[in-house]
């Protein structure tokens, strides 16, 4: 499923665009190369954020960004002047699947502010709106859509900010749609079987479940790996930085290994509690239909035993999500590094998927 909410007639002329995905954590990026088919990776690389840059999906310190993209150009060598971007966030982007009388694409456009004004909560000249008909419903006459509204300011606040780079931002996409165009290229998809992708970065959860590969639900919340970080800082009385390493298995003084998995696994237990009463409420919505496979992406699925945990918690078969498993890597690249750390690059792959035109 593609969007669009920005986008210029045209790339300019260089290489094909970025996958720019801007975390509160981590910037990624993501560089496809069309071979015959299917896509080799041509570039991925990732840069630390410090915190408080980005909070809820909006930009606190844009200077600071700027500066922090910047780095990542130069470090990655970065050669194209396009990328496609997304945006994520509970309190800037609404995504409700609703049911509208039968009407053409073209219908549609010219009454999708009227339509819309009954499901988003904020003044609806102040965001940007698409949709994407989904088919017709089991009711004569009616139709499933998929409307999508993002507040103008955040977008404005993100294309400025990667504009100031010097790198044009073609497209604008939301990241659970750039979840599900990763998710189609790597995965066979399988009709009737309800499959939920989880994205649990630093302070964003992102959801998207897909029954025979078409999104159902979307839902962003305000929880992610922070809480872990949080909680490491207030136990062990750590800086961030090192409350980040021990979070990532590195060895800090004075605080054993036990003792910060403990720690660890308490925090995670209150990630998997949102993302379980999101899934109830997905139950409670679809009829009762429920969840057959989740799969897990972002820096949240690196956590030592965090996947295993959260089977074990939510009581559904999950595995970690492969975002280059159908993507040739090149030779250039160490191939084991590039599969541990993947999944953090989930989004950022959706993101370099994305072609002008296509819907």
């Amino acid at each position: 499923m593609a969007f669009f909410w920005y986008s210029l007639a045209m790339f300019r002329a260089g290489k094909g665009a970025i996958g720019l995905d801007i975390g509160s954590s981590y910037i990624k990026v993501v560089q496809l190369k069309d071979i015959k088919g299917g896509y080799e990776l041509e570039l991925f690389d990732m840069l630390p954020l410090p915190p408080e840059i980005i909070v809820d999906g909006s930009i606190i310190d844009s200077f600071r960004l700027v500066d922090s993209l910047k780095e990542l150009i130069r470090k990655s060598k970065i050669k194209t002047s396009n990328a496609v971007i997304g945006i994520a966030g509970h309190s800037s982007v609404i995504i409700k699947r609703i049911s509208l009388p039968e009407m053409s694409e073209e219908e549609l456009s010219e009454s999708i502010k009227f339509e819309a004004e009954q499901y988003v909560p904020f003044n609806i000249e102040d965001v940007n709106l698409d949709f994407q008909i989904l088919g017709p419903k089991d009711e004569p006459g009616q139709m499933d859509v998929i409307l999508v509204a993002v507040k103008k300011d955040i977008i404005n606040e993100y294309v400025s900010a990667v504009r100031e780079t010097g790198i044009d931002p073609v497209i604008v996409d939301v990241n659970p749609f750039a979840l599900e165009n990763m998710y189609e290229i790597n995965y066979e998809i399988e009709p009737g079987k309800n499959i939920a992708i989880v994205n649990i970065g630093a302070s964003t959860i992102n959801m998207n479940v897909l029954k025979g590969g078409i999104s159902v639900f979307t839902r962003d919340s305000a929880v992610g790996s922070n809480l872990h970080t949080e909680a490491l800082q207030r136990e062990f009385n750590l800086t961030y930085e090192n409350a980040e390493r021990l979070k990532r298995g590195e060895p800090i003084e004075n605080v054993s290994p036990e003792d910060a998995f403990s720690v660890i696994e308490s925090a995670s237990e209150e990630i998997i509690g949102d993302v379980n009463r999101s899934f109830e409420f997905y139950r409670s919505t679809e009829l009762h239909q429920d969840i057959n496979e989740v799969i897990l992406s972002g820096g949240c699925a690196l956590i030592k035993d965090f996947p295993r945990l959260f089977a074990d918690k939510i009581g559904i078969e999950t595995k970690v999500i492969e975002p280059f498993k159908n993507i040739k890597i090149s030779k250039r690249f160490d191939l084991s590094h590039i599969e541990e750390i993947a999944p953090i690059a989930a989004v950022a792959t959706g993101l370099a998927l994305r072609k002008p035109g296509d819907r």
